[in-house]
C-alpha cells in the first residue's frame, strides 16, 4: 500500500517511524557497541515510540471502523508487543530488510532445493540459513563458529540459548 503524502494522519505517524530508522541508521553509521547501541535505543527510541503510538491510537479513533486506516492501526496495535520488541534486544534490527535482502538468492534458488524432503524442513533450514547470515553480517567466521557451537550443542540448557548466538559467541572472543 502506498501513502497519500498529503494523507494529514498517516504522514506524520510514518515520519517518525523513519525517525526510528535514522536512529539505528546512525548507531551503524558510528560502529556503536550493542550496549551503546541498547542505550541510545532507551534514549531515543523508546520516547518516539510513546508518541508513535499515541498518534496511532488517535488516528483509529477518528477513522471510520471499517476504513484502510483503522485497520492498520489495529493491526500495528496487535503487534504492537512484537514490533518493539529490538529496545529490549540490542542485537535485532529495526527491520529484516538486511535479512531478506541477504537471502535473496536462497529465494531465487528453492526450486533446485526441492529435494530437501518434507515440510518440517523449512523451518530447520530458515534457522541454519538465519545463523550463516547472522555470521556473515558481523563478519565471523562461519566454519569456526559451528566447529565450537555444534559439538555438545544437545547436552546444553536451552536457557543458555542466549549465550549461543553469532553475537554473543563474537563478545566472548573480543
Amino acid at each position: 500500500m502506498q501513502l497519500n503524502p498529503q494523507d494529514p494522519v498517516a504522514t506524520p505517524i510514518v515520519a517518525r517511524i523513519d525517525e526510528l530508522f535514522a536512529i539505528d541508521a546512525e548507531t551503524r553509521r558510528q560502529g556503536l557497541s550493542l550496549e551503546a547501541r541498547h542505550a541510545l535505543r532507551q534514549e531515543k527510541a523508546r520516547p518516539l515510540l510513546d508518541v508513535i503510538r499515541k498518534q496511532i491510537e488517535a488516528a483509529r479513533c477518528r477513522a471510520l471502523p471499517a476504513s484502510a486506516l483503522a485497520k492498520a492501526c489495529n493491526y500495528t496495535l496487535t503487534l504492537w508487543e512484537k514490533l518493539t520488541r529490538f529496545l529490549e534486544y540490542p542485537e535485532l534490527e529495526l527491520s529484516n530488510n538486511l535479512a531478506e535482502n541477504s537471502m535473496r538468492p536462497i529465494a531465487i534458488g528453492r526450486k533446485n532445493w526441492i529435494h530437501v524432503g518434507s515440510p518440517q524442513a523449512g523451518p530447520k533450514i530458515a534457522a541454519i540459513l538465519s545463523v550463516v547470515e547472522s555470521c556473515r553480517r558481523l563478519k565471523l567466521p562461519v566454519r569456526g563458529y559451528l566447529a565450537e557451537l555444534l559439538p555438545g550443542l544437545a547436552d546444553r540448557s536451552i536457557q543458555r540459548l542466549p549465550e549461543l548466538t553469532p553475537s554473543a559467541w563474537a563478545t566472548q572472543r573480543s
